[in-house]
């Protein structure tokens, strides 16, 4: 059998692959089992950072694994202290509990938040908004956080203590949290998985401004976001936000598993000795791989990022077969006149892959692909929006 026959009969029929089967890669250009060459705007969902194959970041692997690729969280390891260090430097908050994926990191700042209100308001004080067409992960409980109905309908009953808002809907935030017993408010400054769409500074200025005021947890989701994507090292970054908590996961280790939680100053003490714990967060492979990402995201980098991002919004606004462009930084989505689908399928054809978020054309690329690599790709893809119109 092909790998794709054998794939089909032994892996879960949870994802609806694209027919190319790589094998190899070499920064922003990936290759198939035929030798075919591919532009990567994906970047693996936006996790491989600077590519396929990095050299520094393979030397900070390999250099790791060959000292001991594990010790559990009974013992105090280098990477995993230095990683956390970094990360609230880098953010001031204070102390960072590690995982595995963006989804634990969100259930650990869930955890934070009700402990908070429990502690401080009483266990009444449970529930934590988030926003219509957020989307925060796949477990029972960020499912349940996830505002999306299309998420939810098959695996009721979900975690109770959820109430949804309409983004940018400054007057239903007020109405919710004046009328429930709010713990947390929970938001990605741009909806990823829901069609890549920024809030306003308004809306966001006015969650902040309430949190302050009723004492609730500021919680930003920075799965997606985070770690450069935006053109700021986090997206809270370009509202001026001073999160209490942030999760991130995604393009941190560059292509290695990995969640943090980041607590600020209220709640950096939040949790015991027992409250949280994870068998693999904080592997030292993992952070040493975080580690050679985190260091190398700088102001020059992300310069280029932002660079990148108005390129990309210069070619797509008013093109041929295209509706709307949106997004942040190298998070950009494209809404076509033809289905997002036909559009990916019919790049790849071309030799570019990219991705779709709800009915748009996604694009994610690594932060440091090359320019002539992005003109390249965004011209096919712009002539793939635009065929098959007159």
């Amino acid at each position: 059998m092909s790998i794709i026959e054998t794939d089909k009969k032994y892996i879960a029929n949870t994802y609806n692959r694209f027919p190319v089967e790589i094998v190899s890669g070499k920064g922003s250009l990936m290759y198939d089992v035929n030798g075919k060459e591919y532009i990567d705007m994906g970047s693996g969902i936006g996790v491989t950072s600077f590519g396929a194959a990095d050299e520094q970041w393979q030397k900070a692997v390999a250099d790791q694994i060959s000292k001991v690729q594990h010790t559990s969280n009974l013992y105090y390891t280098q990477p995993c202290a230095m990683l956390a260090e970094m990360l609230c430097k880098k953010t001031g908050m204070k102390k960072v509990f590690f995982s595995n994926s963006g989804a634990e990191a969100n259930e650990c700042g869930i955890k934070a938040i009700r402990k908070y209100a429990s502690e401080k308001k009483g266990p009444d004080f449970y529930k934590i908004i988030t926003l219509k067409n957020s989307f925060h992960g796949r477990t029972l409980t960020t499912l349940a956080a996830t505002g999306q109905e299309v998420f939810h309908k098959l695996f009721t009953p979900l975690t109770p203590g959820f109430v949804y808002v309409e983004a940018n809907n400054i007057e239903e935030l007020k109405e919710t949290v004046e009328k429930e017993k709010i713990a947390g408010i929970m938001i990605e400054c741009v909806q990823g998985e829901g069609g890549v769409m920024p809030l306003s500074k308004d809306f966001t200025g006015e969650i902040a401004k309430i949190a302050k005021e009723k004492d609730i947890i500021l919680m930003v989701d920075e799965v997606q976001t985070g770690n450069g994507r935006t053109g700021k090292l986090y997206s809270y970054m370009n509202y001026g936000l001073k999160p209490d908590v942030v999760s991130t996961a995604k393009g941190l280790a560059g292509g290695l598993p990995i969640g943090a939680t980041m607590l600020g100053k209220k709640v950096e003490n939040i949790f015991g000795f027992g409250d949280q714990g994870s068998t693999f967060g904080g592997n030292p492979v993992s952070c040493a791989a975080a580690l050679s990402i985190l260091g190398r995201i700088d102001d020059e980098l992300l310069g280029l990022v932002k660079e990148k991002s108005k390129y990309i919004f210069k070619e797509f606004k008013g093109a041929k077969g295209v509706e709307s462009v949106s997004g942040m930084g190298l998070m950009i989505g494209i809404k076509t006149v033809r289905p997002a689908k036909d559009i990916v399928l019919k790049c790849i054809d071309k030799g570019v892959l990219c991705l779709t978020a709800k009915d748009k054309v996604r694009l994610l690329p690594a932060l440091n692909i090359p320019f002539e690599q992005l003109k390249k790709a965004v011209s096919i893809i712009k002539e793939t929006c635009g065929e098959d119109l007159s």
